[in-house]
């Protein structure tokens, strides 16, 4: 399994957005998913439009711990889901395949969309829990609330949470280019 990374520059979240959103609005909300509510993809494909259109919060099972799960939509993210949403059927998924009549697409899909925006970008490390690190990422950098970001992701102590975003590779990286010994 290949180690992912968040992506730190906030200008290259918003040009794979904005790559995104004229090429395929439905893997901007995909994006815009991933990005503002640090969902897993797994967590994601199965929503339907009935689950956040018109919705203060999202309320799910999530497919890893099998816990409930109840949040608020960001207010950046309900606009992109109600403008994409408005006049499709309720019981449509909201990533939809465009093989089959109403699926999700598939995981694996998934990473072949993000791959596209990492090669167009010319980034590494980039998989399909790139946007839920890039979520934690920027909400710490912006909160340095790990606490409260460490509960978002389920996690049991605040060393794993800074692990999974990348924090703790960056101080130690930090560190060493620091360090002098004479």
């Amino acid at each position: 399994m290949n180690f992912v990374q968040p992506i730190r520059d906030k200008e290259t979240v918003q040009d794979i957005a904005e790559f995104y959103k004229a090429k395929c609005e439905r893997n901007f909300i995909m994006w815009m998913l991933g990005i503002y509510s640090g969902l897993r993809v797994s967590d994601i494909l199965p929503l339907r439009v009935r689950d956040v259109y018109k919705r203060p919060y999202i309320k799910l099972r999530e497919m890893k711990t099998g816990k409930m799960k109840r949040f608020e939509i960001n207010p950046i993210l309900a606009r992109a889901l109600n403008r994409y949403c408005e006049g499709r059927p309720l019981d449509e998924y909201l990533i939809k395949s465009r093989e089959g009549r109403n699926k999700p697409i598939t995981r694996s899909m998934a990473y072949k969309i993000l791959q596209e925006a990492a090669d167009h970008f010319g980034l590494d490390s980039i998989g399909t829990h790139s946007m839920r690190k890039t979520f934690g990422y920027h909400f710490y950098l912006q909160t340095k609330d790990v606490v409260t970001l460490m509960k978002i992701f389920n996690h049991s102590n605040q060393l794993i949470t800074l692990r999974y975003i990348g924090i703790e590779e960056e101080q130690v990286n930090e560190a060493i280019k620091k360090f002098k010994i004479f």
